[in-house]
């Protein structure tokens, strides 16, 4: 009796199951579902049953209750290797700087905005002469590239001697438009590991200042704007930032600027956004092993230190003599993310702007030991001329 109670019933309980087999699409193994359609069970595909929201109106509330913590100030005072404030012009300016600095926990901003020359002396002048942040700003100078040939190397170090006797303790950022856009003065494009451009990375190591370099953008700017590409949303609002046939390819671009850093062993490079590599550890772990002579720089690249807290701690502990904290765009409420992934374990939080990571990020709960050189010692180390900010130990 009981088992076929059992049988009469069985059949109702399939049809009561809900995302059952029954209305779908069925695919082979390994197949991917029609467009329009999500795998409900192994290998059967079934459509929404109402109009599915775009990717900008599909905002889900998180369900998931864990640790809150935000963390508004840094634990140790950091230095922002990667900054980009507006032109120094004011005390005014100067003050309003100095109370978002002692908001968020920054000591000292290096500003990386690639001036030279007479711009850089009035700039480091404005900030030499203001009472309480005249430690708290340092320059990077910039390198024109323009017209590289004959003669040019020669001008371009004594210009690059004349910015650090001014005040420059380092070189950079050096943009993206090395290798991608920049023309020699014959017309041919100018490549990162050029020999013509030895003798500037020679005279910063004579100099005994690091060089910041950012290569190329994303690897996902050059792949085609479809529905697999990670970077959809950020390329359909930016379709300028796509990368086509007339540019050199992501990997030659990465292979230029290896071979350059490679070639100069006596130069201290700092590469931006971590190569473009925190979403691949084990490559960007073999650079730093072939180029003892470079570091990297989080800056623009939370999304992937957060999304991957596990692996992404241990390359911050095995590499920690080599990483620098840099913000990039300079937005002071953006920062306290940063110090929330590194200084907790926190789950599953917003990352701040949604067309850059549609995921959500993990704190990695870095050991003082290792945050502080991050936030502050290896900048220290690398730019010994910079001062030390209080609470810099």
């Amino acid at each position: 009796m009981r088992l076929l109670l059992a049988l009469l019933i069985f059949p109702a309980l399939l049809v009561a199951q809900p995302g059952g087999q029954q209305g779908g699409v069925t695919i082979q193994a390994g197949e991917e579902c029609p467009p329009g359609m999500t795998e409900v069970r192994p290998r059967n595909c079934r459509a929404p049953t109402m109009p599915a929201p775009s990717i900008l109106d599909y905002r889900p509330r998180n369900t998931v209750v864990s640790a809150d913590q935000p963390v508004p100030r840094a634990k140790f005072p950091a230095v922002d290797f990667h900054g980009h404030p507006a032109p120094i012009r004011s005390a005014e300016q100067l003050d309003a700087l100095q109370r978002e600095f002692d908001a968020m926990g920054l000591g000292v901003m290096i500003a990386a905005n690639n001036v030279s020359g007479d711009a850089l002396k009035a700039q480091v002048a404005v900030v030499q002469a203001h009472p309480t942040m005249r430690n708290r700003i340092r320059f990077l100078t910039g390198i024109s590239f323009a017209n590289v040939g004959p003669g040019w190397a020669e001008r371009a170090v004594a210009q690059l001697e004349a910015d650090v006797a001014a005040g420059a303790v380092g070189v950079g950022e050096i943009g993206k438009g090395l290798g991608l856009s920049t023309r020699k003065a014959d017309g041919t494009r100018l490549a990162i590991d050029d020999p013509a451009l030895d003798p500037v990375w020679q005279a910063a190591a004579r100099l005994k200042i690091p060089v910041f370099i950012h290569t190329a953008d994303p690897a996902e700017f050059w792949q085609p704007i479809d529905y697999k590409n990670e970077r959809w949303l950020e390329l359909a609002l930016f379709p300028n930032r796509r990368y086509g046939e007339e540019f050199p390819s992501f990997e030659q671009l990465a292979q230029e600027r290896d071979r350059m850093i490679k070639r100069n062993p006596n130069t201290t490079f700092v590469v931006a956004h971590m190569a473009w590599y925190a979403n691949d550890l084990p490559r960007l772990s073999r650079m730093m092993d072939e180029m003892p002579n470079m570091l990297v720089e989080v800056g623009a690249v939370l999304y992937d230190i957060g999304r991957q807290p596990r692996a992404m701690r241990d390359f911050f502990v095995k590499y920690q003599d080599r990483i620098l904290f840099g913000k990039d765009s300079y937005q002071p409420e953006e920062y306290p993310y940063y110090w929330r992934v590194f200084e907790t374990r926190d789950d599953y939080f917003d990352y701040y702007r949604d067309y850059h990571a549609f995921w959500k990020l993990y704190g990695i709960d870095l050991p003082d030991a290792v945050l502080r050189k991050v936030y502050y010692q290896n900048a220290l180390r690398i730019m010994p001329t910079v001062p030390r900010a209080a609470g810099m130990q």
